[in-house]
Order: structure tokens, then C-alpha cells, then sequence
């Protein structure tokens, strides 16, 4: 039997159809994904921007540490913080800046869809992460320990050892036990 009424229909078209379906739903999440990944591609920043702004970040950081030594939590806020905000120039020392620049080599790497930046120094010689760009935003991931400001002699003559021989005077050198081997087992005798 053929209904003639319009009022059974239920309002649904093909598009709603599509939309609640398993495999609308996965083209319309690889779709975004897709439009996501393009944006990401051309909103790379540049090299110069990431280096003035990693530079601005470890300013930051080096302030927020001056007086009080952070944990990571601080530094993962401070960090999210920094992102966002720069720092007045006469607000660091100096000579702290100039630290920065003096033992601290930044370098930048390009991905396909974003950039990293490492910093290498005589802490880390083989270079550790300290911040992130894409979608037009340098995120730092930096700790004040990463950061090398100073460095100190390690010897005090040009021509002492680290590693120095110590002589003893005395000869005594105290009594010896007659161990044996498997003296350890509890067989003193063997």
C-alpha cells in the first residue's frame, strides 16, 4: 500500500544522511585535517622571527629565574606565559644577555609542517630542545638549567692534573686478615 500523504516523510536528506554516517564522519575529519595541515604549511614562521623570538623567551626565562630557582611545573606556566608576552630590555642585566649570546648557540630546524630550535652548549653538547614553531607562533619549552651563563676554571694552575697522584708518608698500612677465597660463604676455614 502507497502512502500519498506528505506528512510521513521524515525531513531527512542525503546530506544529514551523510553527516551521521561512519564514512562521512571520517571524510569530513580527513577533510579538516587536510585544510589543518595546509594552514600549518604556510604559517611557518621564518628564521629570523624564530631566533629574535627564542632569544626573547630565554630572556624571560632567565628573569623569571633570577631570584628563586623554578621547578618545571613554574617553568611549563612561565613557558605558555612567555608565548604570548615579551620582555622589557632593561629589565635583564646585561651582562646576562651578553651570556646568553657568548656560550649559548641557537639552531634552528625545518620540518615539513613546523620548526624546532635547539640550543648547544657545553652542557648539552649534542644540543636540546627548547622550543617549537608552527601556525605562526614560537612555543618555548625552555628550563633555566638548559641554559649555560657562565663558565669557571676547573684547575687552578695552567698545569695541574684534574686527576693529581697523592703520596703517602706513613707506611703503615694497618693489618691485613688472613682471608682465603670463599671466606664469604661462612667457611672460615677454607
Amino acid at each position: 500500500m502507497e502512502q500519498t500523504d506528505e506528512k510521513f516523510r521524515t525531513g531527512k536528506g542525503i546530506g544529514n544522511e551523510f553527516t551521521h554516517s561512519t564514512l562521512g564522519r571520517l571524510i569530513i575529519l580527513g577533510a579538516i585535517l587536510i585544510v589543518l595541515l595546509i594552514i600549518a604549511l604556510f604559517t611557518k614562521p621564518g628564521h629570523e622571527e624564530i631566533l629574535a623570538e627564542t632569544y626573547d623567551n630565554n630572556l624571560q626565562c632567565i628573569a623569571d629565574n633570577d631570584s628563586i630557582k623554578n621547578d618545571k611545573l613554574d617553568a611549563i606556566v612561565n613557558n605558555a606565559c612567555n608565548t604570548f608576552t615579551h620582555i622589557d630590555t632593561t629589565e635583564v642585566f646585561s651582562e646576562l644577555r651578553d651570556a646568553l649570546r657568548k656560550y649559548n648557540k641557537i639552531e634552528v630546524y625545518d620540518h615539513a609542517l613546523y620548526r624546532t630550535v635547539y640550543v648547544r652548549n657545553n652542557i648539552h653538547a649534542e644540543g636540546v630542545r627548547i622550543g617549537f614553531a608552527a601556525y605562526g607562533l614560537v612555543i618555548p619549552t625552555v628550563y633555566y638549567s638548559d641554559l649555560l651563563l657562565g663558565v669557571g676554571i676547573i684547575q687552578n694552575q695552567y698545569k695541574d692534573g684534574v686527576i693529581r697522584s697523592i703520596q703517602y708518608d706513613d707506611t703503615d698500612l694497618g693489618t691485613n686478615p688472613n682471608l682465603k677465597p670463599y671466606h664469604y660463604k661462612g667457611d672460615p676455614d677454607q
